[in-house]
């Protein structure tokens, strides 16, 4: 089995006359969490679409191995069908009727949505929906989630309650997953590793690497000291700490 289920060597990819990524090389082991942060437009959703097959590099190599599934940031879930049918897509490859019911009931418990999966997306609050979504993801014989800002539509509280759901999902169901997201703290929060991308040509700009067990809280030191060393690394750890003293003393 290969250990290194994602793997991109010396890729280059442009749209028209904008360079996004030049000479980019990257691997993803097998069961590891990267969450992949850096400026808007430097080529962060261009990464999962290539190691999805939605897109192709211009010259480079991509090997991926074992079924990829995509969580989107929203929109992901067909509207005709309700939520236990979203669901049951993922076991469309399971033959056997009893089988297939059992593993979307596990999911629906998992997700502590059992009364509602007779609901069509449009009757659900935005956190439920993503949870079908993380369902989804998790359900069946997929060995890979890439997730394109999958809480980033939410409210901070909700973002926050679905973190900690998710992490204790994974634990039941472990996957290799890569993350994009803006948001740092869930970064440092969720990731084995992140992966910090310059300004487009995008290249990797630094790595950190969190050994914490999951779900982590957002004062555990090291997640602190992530979130901190991530900002200076982008360039805006004073421009955060100056937004918040002009909160504190408007």
């Amino acid at each position: 089995m290969n250990d290194k289920p994602l793997r991109l060597e010396a890729v280059c990819k442009s749209f028209g006359a904008v360079e996004v990524l030049r000479d980019f090389s990257l691997e993803i082991a097998r069961g590891e969490f990267v969450a992949i942060v850096g400026p808007s437009g430097c080529g962060k959703t261009t990464l999962l679409n290539l190691f999805s097959g939605f897109d192709k590099p211009a010259t480079g190599k991509v090997f991926t191995s074992g079924h990829i599934r995509m969580i989107y940031q929203q929109g992901g879930l067909f509207p005709w069908q309700t939520a236990g049918e979203n669901i049951r897509l993922a076991l469309r490859h399971i033959k056997d009727p009893v089988e297939q019911q059992r593993q979307l009931q596990e999911m629906l418990d998992l997700i502590d949505l059992d009364s509602f999966a007779g609901h069509y997306p449009h009757q659900l609050s935005g956190g439920m929906r993503q949870r079908v979504e993380l369902a989804r993801g998790l359900a069946g014989e997929s060995d890979t989630l890439l997730m394109d800002e999958p809480f980033s539509s939410l409210d901070y509280l909700t973002r926050l309650r679905l973190r900690q759901e998710f992490a204790r999902m994974l634990g039941e169901r472990p996957r290799t997953v890569v993350l994009v997201t803006h948001d740092i703290e869930e970064a440092a929060q969720l990731a084995d590793r992140v992966v910090v991308l310059s300004e487009r040509p995008a290249r990797i700009h630094c790595q950190l690497h969190l050994d914490l067990p999951r779900p982590r809280d957002l004062t555990h030191p090291e997640v602190v000291g992530a979130v901190h060393r991530i900002l200076t690394e982008m360039g805006l750890e004073a421009d955060t700490r100056d937004s918040l003293a002009a909160k504190i003393n408007p």
